[in-house]
Parts: structure tokens; sequence; C-alpha cells
């Protein structure tokens, strides 16, 4: 699995949320292009220490999908999302494309980083582990977008 921490990762996740625009049909599951983008900002959000919704560490969890977070076999479709991360409310598409943006450039002038601080639910996890979270995310999004 890639890790947005790669070179040229951050080019690659840049240009498929340009070739995203606000008709753009999803291939599975029920969020519209806006809702996604605003979506795929919370563990941004929370790589960024910006925010971390409420999310506690759970065992249950850790055991059962820790490491498919940043392992390297794709998700499969329609997985079930966190009650806390399920968007269901308009967005605007455009402002979130623009917010997107800001967070993963935000996120690439971080890129060298080493220590960074454990996540909420999973606890601590290397910078290997943060970057291939962060890319399986955001690449299992833009697939469903077909971009």
């Amino acid at each position: 699995m890639k890790s947005f921490f790669e070179d040229g990762v951050y080019n690659e996740i840049s240009t498929r949320i340009n070739n995203l625009n606000e008709d753009t049909k999803a291939q599975w599951g029920k969020m519209n292009p806006g809702q996604m983008l605003h979506h795929c900002q919370m563990p941004l959000n929370i790589i960024l220490e910006k925010e971390d919704y409420g999310v506690k560490p759970n065992w249950l969890v850790n055991l059962l999908f820790k490491k498919s977070m940043y392992s390297d076999k794709l998700w499969r479709k329609n997985l079930p999302t966190a009650p806390g991360f399920k968007i269901t409310d308009d967005k605007n598409f455009e402002a979130e494309k623009v917010e997107i943006i800001a967070l993963i450039n935000e996120l690439n002038t971080q890129r060298e980083r080493e220590d960074w601080q454990p996540h909420p639910a999973f606890g601590k996890l290397t910078k290997d582990q943060w970057g291939k979270m962060q890319y399986k995310h955001l690449d299992h999004h833009l697939r469903q977008f077909g971009v």
C-alpha cells in the first residue's frame, strides 16, 4: 500500500481530487462528492491534531480493524462507516474541495516529520502506518467516485 508520505503520492491525490466534480456519480455508497470530501477531511484533521471527533479507544475496533487500516489489501465497497463519521447533510462541493486541498497541502508540508501523536482509537502508529492509513482512506473514496 502506498503511503501519503511517499514521493509522488501527494501529487497523485491532488490530481485525483481535482478530477472530481460535483456531478461525479458514486460507483457505490450513499455519499455525493461534497459529502465524501467532507468525510475525507476527518482523518486528515485527526492526523494534523486539529480535531479528534470524540473518538475513543475500543479494544474490539483495535482487534478487528487496526491492521486493515494500513495493510496492503484494498477495502471492499460499501464498508460500514463509524457513526461519528457519517455525513448525511448537504455540503458545498467547491468549499469542501478547497478545504481538503488545504488539508493535504498542510499534511504534505509535514511529510518529513517522524513523531506523530497516537491515534485516538488505534493508539500508537508509526509514521508509515499513519501515511498508509491516510492514503488508503483517500484512495478508497476517490475510487468510489472513479477518480
